[in-house]
């Protein structure tokens, strides 16, 4: 591979070869997975935040709940003292979490908001090429 640079009359001209194209490709896609993940190796996401409590008890019986409305959906406890944070979803883009949010509203009017988070996701190229 090689790029070949002439100068005529106030004209440069570049002629390299095709490959340098396919690399410059390659480290762009590079480059953009690697915007989205985070330093532990995890894709940067949002989930929801169902509940953050100091009762153990009630965090872990909407835990329940949310497993059985929604078991399509990962769940999460957290506890980040002196509170249990309970989460669900895994989503690349905040739009994905929005309409998800309208839906778990509809049983927890109050307090469901959207957290960014390190979600577990395994993106497709056309994830990776939207960021």
């Amino acid at each position: 591979m090689f790029a070949k640079i002439s100068f005529a009359n106030d004209t440069i001209i570049v002629n390299k070869d095709a490959r340098i194209d396919m690399l410059s490709q390659k480290q762009v896609q590079q480059n953009k997975r690697a915007a989205i993940l985070t330093s532990g190796g995890q894709y940067k996401g949002f989930r929801l935040q169902v509940i953050s409590t100091n009762n153990r008890e009630e965090a872990f019986r909407i835990k329940a709940d949310l497993l059985t409305k929604f078991p399509e959906q990962k769940t999460y406890a957290l506890f980040q003292s002196p509170n249990f944070k309970i989460r669900i979803g895994n989503f690349l883009r905040r739009e994905e979490a929005e309409k998800f949010r309208a839906q778990v509203a509809k049983f927890y009017p109050d307090g469901v908001y959207i957290v960014e988070d390190a979600i577990e996701y395994t993106p497709t190229d056309d994830d990776v090429n939207n960021q």
